[in-house]
């Protein structure tokens, strides 16, 4: 393993994620290649959905990948909690959707932060359209990456068991001197996916992480193997399995529900689920105020109107969606902390409504999907937020839709400004007691709705 620094804005380790001076908030980064032989696997016996599977190793496969380590610079601040995040490659490169989203906490709380390029497209980068790459480490910077290898995505699995391993060996050191209590895995949408096959099939062989958080996962899983190794691949519908002592926690959008009804399973055992309205898979924060965001910020808490994720190049149809999704996800973080450290469970949080065949989401007074996880935006709400109906080009479809509300249906909800901040305190509060918003947010939250002109 080696090792090599770098800081955003200069020339270093890349990953797209947030765009500040980890510095400003102190915080340093360091690179690492990883190298060994990686197994893929194969399933004794039949996949059910239950997902109590199990596994046996089949080939063998040299590899060189990296891991990126974002750490306290005082290891005072160090909470003891490693979060190591599967970077997603749904783009073409090395992404970190999930340090986008909750990066706030994870610094606020002296987390160490650490990504894992799991996946051959991250390295290799992906096929390429009309003769030109796409993306990979090794086509943006073949003088940084051009010795890593990897032999595809069947052993992706033992390669983010053996980036756990080394987090918690120490070896050589890429904590620097930090010692970690416990190692946590989390992804993000399609990482999520290949998390909940690694639930189910790898962790009870591996046993690495201390928890997991799956967030914002589709119907089904990633297939267990794929092309060149043998193809295996998992049912349509995959549950988390509820026989092991290793805590779960489930965090899915609106976008993320209605695609994996069937997968919907009550609280049991070691497994949570919460589902958040007003939210969608991507949203005006993972897009635009997420990146520079250091958390002192209570704008990213308002109503933020706007068509374009990447201005200038995507136009979606209509706003995209400006919901809770950060605030709840950080909560979802400091709760699976809590259990993973205390074995205290997160709060059982009610299910989103649905109705008919195909399903359909039931909606309250104001437009705003029923049940889940209540937060400001839907029970002190300025706008109709959805994880659905987003029209245009390219990734649009999963950044749902914004509709603010007109003054006569703001006057109807909110006769004066006090009024209007009197409900989301009110609201606020509650989510804080419940445990879904962290305190910090909430202030922020209600600061926002100070500062906003609703009501006057």
């Amino acid at each position: 393993m080696t090792g090599g620094r770098g800081l955003f804005g200069v020339v270093g380790p890349f990953v797209a994620g947030t765009n500040f001076d980890l510095a400003d908030v102190g915080y340093e980064q360091e690179e690492f290649f990883i190298s060994g032989t990686a197994r893929a696997w194969t399933n004794i016996g039949p996949l059910h959905p239950d997902g109590r599977w199990t596994v046996a190793p089949t080939s063998r496969a040299t590899y060189k990948t990296r891991i990126l380590v974002y750490r306290p610079i005082d290891p005072a601040r160090f909470n003891g909690v490693v979060w190591v995040e599967w970077l997603n490659v749904s783009g073409g490169i090395d992404a970190a959707p999930h340090w986008t989203t909750g990066h706030v906490e994870l610094i606020r709380e002296g987390y160490v932060w650490v990504g894992v390029s799991a996946q051959f497209q991250g390295v290799e980068g992906p096929p390429t359209l009309a003769g030109v790459p796409l993306g990979g480490l090794k086509i943006n910077d073949p003088e940084r990456y051009g010795s890593l290898s990897h032999p595809g995505d069947s052993f992706s699995y033992d390669i983010f068991s053996q980036a756990g391993q080394a987090i918690r060996r120490g070896d050589p050191d890429p904590l620097r001197g930090l010692h970690p209590q416990n190692v946590v895995a989390a992804g993000e949408s399609q990482s999520a996916s290949r998390l909940v096959t690694y639930v189910n099939a790898i962790d009870p062989v591996a046993q690495v992480y201390d928890g997991f958080l799956i967030h914002s996962r589709g119907g089904g899983s990633a297939r267990l193997s794929q092309e060149p190794e043998l193809e295996v691949t998992t049912p349509r519908t995959v549950r988390i399995r509820t026989d092991r002592g290793v805590p779960v926690l489930t965090f899915q959008t609106e976008s993320d529900t209605i695609r994996s009804v069937p997968d919907r399973q009550p609280d049991l055992g070691r497994h949570r689920l919460w589902e958040v309205p007003g939210t969608a898979h991507a949203d005006v924060y993972t897009a635009l105020l997420g990146p520079p965001d250091m958390g002192d910020d209570p704008s990213v808490f308002a109503i933020t109107v706007t068509n374009s994720p990447v201005p200038g190049i995507i136009d979606c149809g209509s706003p995209i969606n400006s919901g809770p999704q950060h605030a709840v996800l950080k909560a979802s973080i400091a709760a699976l902390e809590r259990w993973v450290r205390s074995g205290v469970p997160p709060p059982s949080a009610p299910r989103l409504e649905l109705t008919g065949s195909p399903p359909e989401y039931l909606l309250d007074e104001n437009g705003n999907v029923r049940g889940g996880i209540r937060t400001p935006w839907v029970d002190a709400p300025v706008a109709k937020l959805s994880g659905l109906g987003q029209t245009g080009p390219s990734f649009c479809a999963l950044f749902g839709t914004t509709i603010p509300f007109d003054q006569a249906a703001l006057d109807a909800l909110y006769p004066d400004h006090e009024s209007y901040v009197a409900a989301v305190r009110t609201s606020a509060e509650r989510a804080v007691r419940r445990g879904f918003l962290v305190q910090a947010d909430a202030d922020l939250l209600v600061l926002a709705a100070e500062q906003s002109d609703v009501g006057h």
